[in-house]
């Protein structure tokens, strides 16, 4: 389990900050999806913490179909406002209401840390998954942007909570400001 309480975990800021030009940049969301979707033929994707569906888009534009869920009913209505084809549902990590294999890829971008219980959603992205999961967390370093260094996750936890799920065969990329973890689900 993750320190601190899920309130102070859990981003509780404005849509209009997850949408901010320097966020975005800072993000790269089509650089994440280009490497979430390599050398996979991947139709649809669960984007788990979906926010404001800034990486749903990229996903979508990407060719594939998205579902995005989110415990802020006010951030999946921007979202849905984004991305109209999308279908964006109030759910929590640790408890999808998908069947088993449900998506080809599921996706954490910015949202492990900020879970409850991190082996429960793990063990549920990795249920509904058909072929790849990828979490995306920021760096385990203090930085000026993104969550204070007890809030992160240090890859090795990463590594270990999605090996105890029955994920294997990691991917590792280490972009400007995030790192991305791709596993195997099938």
């Amino acid at each position: 389990m993750t320190t601190g309480a899920p309130s102070e975990r859990r981003f509780s800021g404005e849509a209009a900050r997850l949408r901010s030009a320097e966020r975005v940049a800072r993000l790269e969301p089509e650089r994440v999806v280009a490497y979430s979707l390599q050398n996979l033929h991947i139709t649809s994707v669960l984007d788990i913490g979906t926010g404001t569906g800034l990486f749903a888009e990229a996903f979508s534009a990407a060719g594939t179909a998205v579902t995005g869920i989110d415990v802020r009913s006010d951030l999946l209505a921007v979202a849905q406002q984004h991305l109209p084809e999308g279908r964006f549902v109030n759910a929590l990590a640790e408890f999808l209401p998908f069947d088993d294999k449900s998506f080809d890829l599921v996706f954490l971008a910015h949202v492990l840390h900020e879970a409850d219980d991190l082996s429960q959603a793990l063990r549920e992205a990795a249920r509904t998954a058909r072929r790849r999961v990828v979490i995306v967390e920021y760096p385990y370093r203090q930085e000026e942007s993104g969550p204070p260094l007890e809030h992160r996750l240090p890859g090795d936890r990463i590594e270990s909570l999605a090996a105890a799920v029955g994920l294997y065969d990691r991917v590792k990329a280490s972009l400007t400001h995030v790192d991305l973890y791709a596993f195997s689900a099938f």
